[in-house]
């Protein structure tokens, strides 16, 4: 069993999503992933490392055809045993080979990114999505951004002397992750030459959580009446280029041309 598996057993997922900080990252993300599906007649959608299928299964209990490739098989048990039109594997997002060529209308790549630590896999990871993907569709890749990683766990926590001292950050303060450390961390221009890389332009990116990780004892306590305004302020700010690379994820969206 790999260490990222063995953390996937233990961290839940579908909690963090439900959760108020998750909530703004899923109902922002699910209005960007809606305006593109409504562009297109009766799209495929192929959900790469779906976790335990919180967008795969909404969006099947929304009539699409999904489908849903997830590398931890503790992720994929809860997927499966939520028992909807989702067609659920066990695969990896380096290597698609399951699925031809031009097989789906959109590619949802929101977990493989944050657990790749080269460049070379995100590119490969996101040439397999495009691949996967056919033309004139769609690709929404995510994200962990760097300076949140720097601002909570750098300095917030108090590592920060520590992680300069072992090289996990640079004299430019970019995270520098090893496989042990699960998660990767980058910047506009990172994503940015990945999709060089990858042969692929942008639509747009969004920010979809924003302040979100930084507050969540205060998201907690807000009224609900708050809580919506506070969605609503995200939502109309989460496209601003000021705020994306402060934010603890991006979305970007793509288009495979």
């Amino acid at each position: 069993m790999t260490e990222l598996e063995k953390y996937y057993n233990k961290f839940c997922e579908e909690k963090r999503l439900g959760r108020r900080h998750g909530q703004a990252e899923y109902i922002i993300t699910m209005k960007y992933i809606h305006k593109y599906l409504e562009k297109m007649d009766s799209p495929a959608i192929i959900d790469i490392g779906a976790g335990t299928g919180r967008y795969s299964v909404q969006l099947a209990e929304e009539g699409y055809d999904v489908t849903a490739v997830e590398l931890v098989k503790y992720n994929l048990g809860i997927l499966k045993s939520k028992g909807s039109s989702v067609k659920a594997y066990h695969g990896n997002a380096l290597k698609l080979s399951r699925f031809q060529d031009e097989s789906f209308d959109m590619a949802l790549l929101f977990g493989p990114m944050y657990h790749l630590y080269t460049m070379e896999d995100k590119v490969a990871a996101l040439k397999e999505a495009a691949r996967v993907t056919r033309r004139g569709g769609y690709i929404l890749s995510a994200y962990c951004m760097n300076e949140y990683g720097v601002l909570l766990h750098g300095f917030r926590d108090g590592n920060v002397k520590a992680c300069m001292e072992n090289g996990k950050l640079n004299a430019d303060f970019h995270c520098v992750s090893q496989p042990e450390d699960l998660y990767d961390y980058v910047r506009i221009e990172d994503i940015d030459r990945i999709n060089e890389a990858a042969g692929l332009k942008r639509l747009q990116i969004i920010a979809p959580d924003g302040p979100a990780n930084y507050m969540r004892q205060v998201l907690n306590g807000m009224d609900e009446e708050t809580f919506e305004l506070f969605i609503r302020y995200q939502m109309s700010v989460c496209e601003r280029p000021e705020l994306l690379g402060a934010s603890a994820h991006t979305v970007d969206i793509l288009q495979k041309c």
